[in-house]
């Protein structure tokens, strides 16, 4: 009987119970589906699939909202054929994780606000650096703008999303 409620505890305690992993799938599913709308640009990539994994950040927990937003880009890079090469993919969706954890971070120390202006900046400026070696400086410069737009775009909407159930029943 005791190794019963040993079993219950362990399953409570569980950081990737059945409930996490739904929510991730659902998210992950709503990225897919942002993946498909895109913001024209030079590399094709960027689109509204962040915008999930930027809320389930802020709404369930870094980590959840990391494996979101990685599972995100990757689908985006997948709809038009990984364009950078799937390593190179692979070290954005990287990126945007740790972008991710991030927004988390400062939205608990600083607020939403503090929160959005970093998303932005991380996702968008310094995601754009981040290419510098690929790309050049002229690659950084021109691709700098569609990434600001579209980060701005996935931050915003995902922090207007937060903001309107935050403290509801539902997260």
């Amino acid at each position: 009987m005791s190794n019963l409620g040993t079993e219950q505890r362990d399953l409570k305690l569980s950081a990737w119970n059945i409930k996490r992993l739904s929510i991730m799938a659902i998210f992950i599913a709503l990225s897919a589906v942002g993946a498909l709308i895109k913001i024209p640009s030079p590399v094709g990539t960027i689109g509204m699939d962040s915008a999930p994994g930027f809320f389930s950040a802020l709404a369930f927990g870094g980590p959840t909202g990391a494996i979101v937003i990685a599972f995100g880009h990757l689908l985006t890079s997948a709809v038009v054929g990984f364009p950078m090469t799937i390593p190179v993919h692979l070290y954005i969706a990287f990126q945007m994780a740790l972008w991710a954890l991030c927004y988390r971070w400062v939205n608990e120390k600083l607020g939403l606000i503090p929160a959005i202006i970093v998303g932005i900046i991380l996702n968008g400026v310094v995601s754009s650096f981040a290419m510098y070696p690929l790309m050049g400086m002229g690659g950084v410069i021109g691709l700098m703008p569609f990434l600001v737009i579209g980060a701005a775009l996935n931050v915003i909407i995902s922090a207007i999303a937060y903001k309107a159930i935050k403290g509801s029943r539902l997260i």
